[in-house]
């Protein structure tokens, strides 16, 4: 567990707890259908059964965030896979996030576990920007459509024994709206500008992106970093894969 100011982080494993997570899972995304609500039950199971469960309290002991997730086997690899990480409305963008994925990272190591994949929608740069330029992770796969609501996911994948991010390639060119979603190719780079307003991601430069992230992995490049170019523009930076 870690303390920092007035917020601490552990497992979460108390029933009023994961009954808390499930509503801080609703609140936060605005759920309201059955079907994507978060059962407590399932949670208690998953964190006793391989799985683990992290959450962040307040001074007050109210939960204001967690994360979980459970071991995953896929192409001979064995690693943790973390399903979500959830924070309250007002603390968004303080380091909790990263506070929950380190946590995560340490009781996935304990277990022996060295690497972790979870799945992000790729048209929220800031949320790219802390998957690959902050933590260090890299995006393998590409799922369009990947629950069936129209929206896709990068799938990317963290090397738990890698202390921090390694250094990515830095854009070669400046990028305007007109290139939204374009593959920008360098030799064995590519540059992909995205929108930082999600609100302006219209269908056909969402399909644009899908096209362009699809080509892109198929081509043995992967997502190493999104970093804003301004207030409009971030930009994806691909590289050949090192595994």
């Amino acid at each position: 567990m870690s303390t920092h100011g007035d917020l601490h982080v552990g497992p979460l494993s108390a029933a009023a707890d994961l009954t808390s997570a499930s509503q801080l899972y609703r609140d936060v995304f605005g759920y309201t259908k059955p079907e994507a609500s978060l059962n407590p039950r399932l949670l208690k199971a998953l964190a006793a059964n391989g799985g683990s469960m992290v959450g962040a309290w307040d001074a007050t002991g109210a939960l204001v965030a967690f994360g979980y997730g459970f071991v995953g086997h896929a192409g001979g690899e064995t690693y943790f896979y973390s399903q979500a990480v959830v924070v309250a409305d007002g603390l968004q963008g303080a380091g909790l996030g990263r506070r929950i994925k380190n946590e995560q990272r340490r009781l996935a190591l304990a277990d022996g576990l060295h690497r972790m994949r979870w799945a992000y929608n790729p048209v929220l740069s800031r949320n790219a920007h802390f998957n690959l330029s902050v933590l260090g992770a890299v995006g393998r796969w590409f799922v369009p459509d990947c629950y069936g609501d129209g929206e896709s996911r990068m799938v990317v994948d963290w090397d738990l024994d890698q202390a921090r991010p390694a250094p990515s390639p830095q854009p070669w060119a400046s990028y305007t709206a007109d290139d939204w979603s374009r593959a920008d190719r360098q030799g064995a780079f590519a540059a992909v500008p995205v929108p930082v307003n999600r609100d302006l991601v219209t269908p056909q430069v969402n399909q644009a992106l899908d096209e362009s992230f699809s080509a892109l992995l198929a081509d043995g490049l992967v997502a190493v970093a999104c970093n804003r170019q301004d207030h409009k523009t971030s930009v994806y930076l691909f590289a050949e894969a090192d595994r």
